[in-house]
């Protein structure tokens, strides 16, 4: 019906043998989850039991560290399956936590990956709003790790004016419930955040200052997050049959343009258009000087049919690095922590993140939270068996 209205030659084809449908591959597209919904929860409430005063708890925090224990072994398996069956083949990852799940890839296989997410158009919706501009209008370049990138440049894209000063003057006649912890990191370090206070404060010890639900450790463990992925599922679905049935659905349907940037990604690669996305997330090699080479970044780059290589944005100031270079050390601990089934690596993850500030209760929520999770953590299954 899609193709009909559309024009379009498209074939679709389901399987649930990934060995089957690889093979000639050039795109092999990753989003999964392990069990969504329940574990996230248990990564939401046990922590909170242990007085952690978290944010989301999916990317960063015990949640983080948890949620990457699941996915980096099952993504590990499905990049086995691509280097047999379709080596060159484009990876384009949208499993969370992005930076440490890309990070996995590009340490443990030898794949070209690139990781995409949709947050910085929250970044660019905010700072529209504030400037009270078109999107088209601002030429936005930020740079940092997902979901925690700072806005290094903001310019008018048609005349070239440097729009930092403007927007510091707006963003102080804003409501002060308007992205509170993104603006006390503004008013600190001297750039901007670009991606919006939910996901940036699960990387912030102190977000929970800003935060009622994090901050009320009486509170109902229930971020609204969870019951809007589950609401978002039942609305995808009725919007697809809608349109199966029902023409101005279809036409709607049809006329959408999504915030995620794949299709553009795939066509720059097919097409060698060498088009510039302002945000992927790739091996750092030097695209910002004072991060670690190794580190996956959230940067910049130019697609082409060579890939997605990414700009050289040079050094973010001084205090912005120092934060980033601390996620740098969690995310690696984490990654061997997910291949290696070891606890001591994700032990040392939980001390050095900042949203924990007790010995005695990281060591205690990690063991509740490996204990309650057991059958989806295989390698930690596998250690303990050996």
């Amino acid at each position: 019906r899609l193709n009909a209205a559309s024009g379009a030659p498209f074939t679709i084809q389901a399987s649930t043998d990934r060995r089957a449908r690889l093979p000639g591959a050039d795109f092999v597209v990753i989003a999964v989850e392990v069990n969504r919904l329940p574990l996230w929860r248990l990564d939401w409430e046990i922590p909170r039991r242990h007085g952690v005063r978290h944010i989301l708890g999916e990317n960063g925090g015990p949640g983080g560290l948890l949620h990457a224990l699941r996915t980096v072994p099952l993504v590990l398996e499905i990049a086995r399956d691509i280097e047999a069956l379709c080596p060159h083949a484009l990876v384009i990852n949208f499993t969370n936590p992005l930076s440490r799940v890309c990070l996995a890839l590009s340490r443990y296989t030898s794949l070209r990956v690139v990781g995409l997410c949709h947050q910085i158009g929250a970044g660019l919706a905010n700072v529209a709003q504030t400037l009270e501009m078109d999107e088209a209008e601002i030429d936005l370049q930020a740079a940092g790790i997902n979901h925690f990138t700072w806005i290094t440049a903001l310019h008018h894209r048609q005349s070239g004016l440097d729009l930092y000063p403007a927007f510091r003057t707006r963003l102080a006649q804003r409501p002060a419930a308007f992205e509170p912890l993104s603006r006390r990191l503004y008013d600190a370090f001297g750039l901007f955040p670009a991606n919006g206070d939910d996901h940036l404060g699960e990387e912030i010890g102190w977000a929970w200052e800003t935060d009622p639900l994090a901050a009320d450790t009486t509170a109902a463990a229930e971020p609204a997050l969870f019951r809007s992925q589950q609401g978002l599922k039942e609305v995808t679905a009725a919007a697809l049959d809608e349109a199966l049935h029902d023409d101005d659905a279809l036409t709607a349907l049809l006329e959408h343009r999504s915030d995620e940037r794949i299709v553009p990604v795939i066509c720059g690669v097919l097409h060698n258009r060498r088009q510039v996305e302002i945000a992927v997330n790739v091996v750092n090699r030097g695209a910002v000087r004072n991060l670690p080479e190794w580190m996956v970044v959230e940067a910049p780059a130019v697609v082409s049919r060579a890939g997605v290589q990414p700009l050289a944005v040079g050094d973010l100031p001084a205090g912005c690095a120092a934060l980033l270079q601390q996620r740098s050390a969690i995310a690696s601990l984490t990654v061997e922590a997910a291949v290696h089934g070891d606890r001591q690596a994700a032990l040392q993850a939980l001390l050095l993140d900042p949203v924990v500030n007790s010995y005695t209760a990281a060591d205690a929520l990690l063991t509740e939270l490996l204990a309650a999770q057991a059958p989806y953590l295989p390698t930690f299954a596998r250690r303990a068996g050996a």
